[in-house]
């Protein structure tokens, strides 16, 4: 396991909320609801001032690239397997 993942959060959400997740998840084309998690938690945490830059970032553990525009798939960054 990653040294900085040690500890495990459980959070129960509503229908509407757990549809706010995957809405995000799939619009900036995470790779996993916890990714989407990790990401608006660091984005709220961001807009209240508070460093969320320590540790690792979501996108680094995800299977897509990031740029200025969120996630990109394979073959948007010149990659010829479009």
């Amino acid at each position: 396991m990653n040294d900085l993942r040690a500890e495990r959060l459980q959070v129960m959400l509503s229908p509407e909320e757990l549809a706010l997740v995957d809405d995000f998840r799939f619009k900036h084309r995470m790779p996993t609801r916890a990714a989407a998690v990790r990401e608006l938690l660091k984005l709220g945490l961001a807009s209240i001032g508070l460093d969320a830059s320590a540790g690792t970032k979501s996108s680094d553990f995800g299977v897509f690239g990031r740029g200025p525009e969120g996630h990109i798939q394979a073959g948007e960054n010149g990659n010829s397997d479009d």
